[in-house]
């Protein structure tokens, strides 16, 4: 099949990914939709009158050669929906694009693949969430999904790096641009292991529809989505609605009410909507994910203690992130919190029993 009309196909107006691929399945490949008659098109069911009258194949045509120049140059992987490379769990959704882009070496077919999204306004105690969640998915050899904006997703893209963990941006833009441009070094590192993957050609700027549209793919890609931080409106609320409508399972830590970036979390738990998640063995087991005998070694299992308010659990995790005792100071600035504040929530942990106090005031994990 020619790779230049498997590019013109998505240049051509008024076939979204659903109707290109009922040509596709009706002609058996992308050249023969171009070369068909009018009989037969109009034969295709969603092809109209009207529909056919804007077919523009011939523009269509020469757009994509001047895409096939710049993935040529860039050395740049074309996925066609036909493909055997093409991610099998997005190919489940109606919706799916008909054509991808990537660059890296990923493979999109790993055997557990976890989106992970949230706040772009992530705070401390949910990238520290992020990380650990992270450290312990890593013995399941997974692939770890992410849009790669700022805040939450970024974080996972950057974990994952340090860890030697696949790790996949998917982009709201075409492979000529990056945005935000903050993230382009963690960008360039995602390429040695993982990559970035968008249905936008070169050329395509990163309008504000494009995000919703970009996190279809987000969900559609992986096995479960889970949210680390989210408020009521943004992305990750909408990723995680997509991952329902698709039949995946989401999974959202619990935040404190009243939180702003707890607030999403706590919606779709109260809702039904995800999972409660407190480690990463409640996504093995829901999953049905077994341990093989190539698995990475786990670094050091976390759980989030619950009975703690989100102040409490972020004090935790820095304490635990730590390689030995904390001194208040040093967690003071850590944590952002202030010095009163610390205190008590320091005095309340001692009394649960999670950390202790030693001589100086410096504390670790009991």
């Amino acid at each position: 099949m020619s790779l230049l009309h498997k590019v013109a196909l998505t240049y051509v107006k008024n076939i979204g990914p659903s109707l290109a691929k009922s040509m596709l399945s009706y002609f058996g490949d992308a050249e023969s939709i171009f070369s068909a008659s009018k009989a037969k098109l109009l034969s295709v069911p969603g092809v109209g009158e009207k529909t056919y009258a804007q077919l523009n194949f011939t523009e269509a045509l020469l757009k994509a050669e001047t895409e096939l120049k710049f993935i040529e140059k860039n050395k740049v992987d074309v996925i066609f929906y036909t493909d055997s490379t093409y991610p099998k769990r997005l190919k489940n959704c109606n919706d799916s694009p008909v054509l991808l882009y990537s660059k890296g070496n990923a493979n999109l077919n790993t055997q557990h693949v976890i989106s992970i999204v949230g706040t772009r306004n992530a705070t401390e105690y949910g990238k520290l969430l992020c990380k650990q969640l992270i450290e312990e998915l890593q013995q399941y050899n997974i692939l770890i999904v992410s849009g790669l904006a700022l805040g939450i997703d970024v974080a996972a893209h950057k974990e994952s790096i340090k860890l030697n963990v696949p790790t996949i941006g998917v982009l709201g833009h075409g492979l000529d641009r990056m945005y935000p441009n903050q993230n382009r070094a963690t960008a360039e590192k995602m390429l040695e292991n993982g990559g970035l993957l968008t249905e936008y050609p070169s050329g395509t700027i990163p309008d504000r529809e494009n995000f919703p549209q970009r996190n279809r793919i987000v969900a559609g890609i992986a096995d479960a989505t889970i949210v680390v931080e989210a408020s009521l409106k943004g992305g990750a609320l909408i990723t995680a609605e997509i991952a329902n409508s698709y039949n995946r399972d989401v999974f959202a830590f619990p935040g404190r009410v009243g939180d702003d970036f707890s607030e999403g979390c706590n919606f779709l738990i109260r809702n039904n909507k995800a999972q409660l998640l407190t480690c990463a063995a409640d996504v093995a087991y829901s999953l049905g994910w077994e341990l093989s005998d190539t698995s990475k070694p786990l670094i050091e299992q976390f759980t989030l203690p619950l009975e703690l308010s989100t102040d409490e659990r972020l004090i935790f995790e820095i304490i635990k992130a730590n390689d030995g005792p904390l001194a208040i100071d040093d967690i003071t600035i850590k944590a952002k919190m202030a010095t009163s504040q610390l205190a008590m929530n320091l005095l309340n942990m001692e009394m649960q029993g999670y950390i202790q106090s030693l001589p100086g005031k410096i504390y670790r994990i009991s």
